[in-house]
């Protein structure tokens, strides 16, 4: 039997590609199309898929919130998110049960994942992947919540920004200066320490005792002396950051570089 297959996407060139890539797969066929988390949830429920593919960012209802009532309806379906976060970031969801994409999906990696959905649908591994698809929506529901808005000091008024808008923090004249694309200001936060606890630690990288940089706003990773790199943030400046030596490592393994 055919894996029965729904993809759920509220972008229909992105529905689209996958369907196309999955019809060069054999053995897998697209059984119905959302482009809502209500219309998956129906669709799902009505067709009983083998296998969702579940897009993040949905109207109406997330690929998470989608997922979680599948998880209560105790469906039989396999879900494997797609989603644009940096894989950085999503390393602590990389589990059995489910798998994740990211945007762009690449074929092999699809391939990939169809392969691990095949191997999980004897009755016993049905089980096991509930169990583990309830502890992987509960993590990621737990770090969407550190997604939170910051309060920046723009001369006599507050601003709040959204986390991901952060560009870089840096500790200039003893003042914690946050730099958005759009706006320059100061945080009330003690110690860089002290903000960085309320920011995600796998997007925001203290690189330097000075500095806190958003990986994901990284121009360019700039050479420098000793084996060390400056990395240019993508603010209207073109900032220089200096990576500190003992902060040089991870950058490396994290950056294949």
């Amino acid at each position: 039997m055919d894996l029965q297959t729904v993809v759920a996407d509220d972008e229909q060139l992105a529905r689209e590609e996958l369907c196309y890539l999955l019809d060069q797969f054999d053995g897998v066929t697209v059984v119905g199309q959302a482009g809502d988390g209500p219309e998956a949830l129906r669709l799902v429920g009505k067709l009983e898929p083998d296998l969702v593919l579940l897009d993040v960012q949905m109207p109406g209802l997330t690929g998470f919130e989608v997922a979680r009532e599948l998880v209560a309806q105790r469906a039989r379906s396999q879900i494997v998110f797609v989603t644009a976060y940096d894989q950085h970031a999503l390393e602590a969801f990389d589990v059995n049960a489910v798998d994740y994409l990211l945007k762009p999906v690449e074929a092999a990696r699809l391939e990939q994942a169809v392969n691990r959905v095949k191997r999980r649908l004897t009755p016993a591994q049905r089980a096991l992947a509930n169990e583990e698809l309830e502890r992987l929506v509960d993590l990621v529901a737990r770090k969407q919540t550190r997604r939170e808005r910051v309060a920046v000091k723009v001369d006599n008024r507050f601003v709040l920004v959204t986390a991901d808008d952060i560009i870089y923090v840096s500790v200039i004249d003893d003042a914690i200066t946050l730099v958005t694309s759009s706006l320059v200001g100061t945080s009330n936060h003690r110690t860089l320490d002290e903000l960085q606890a309320h920011l995600d630690p796998a997007v925001f990288w203290r690189v330097h005792r000075a500095h806190l940089v958003n990986i994901n706003k990284v121009k360019e990773i700039v050479p420098w002396f000793s084996r060390n790199y400056i990395l240019r943030m993508k603010d209207g400046k073109a900032t220089e950051i200096p990576v500190s030596r003992s902060h040089t490592k991870r950058l490396r393994e994290y950056l294949n570089l």
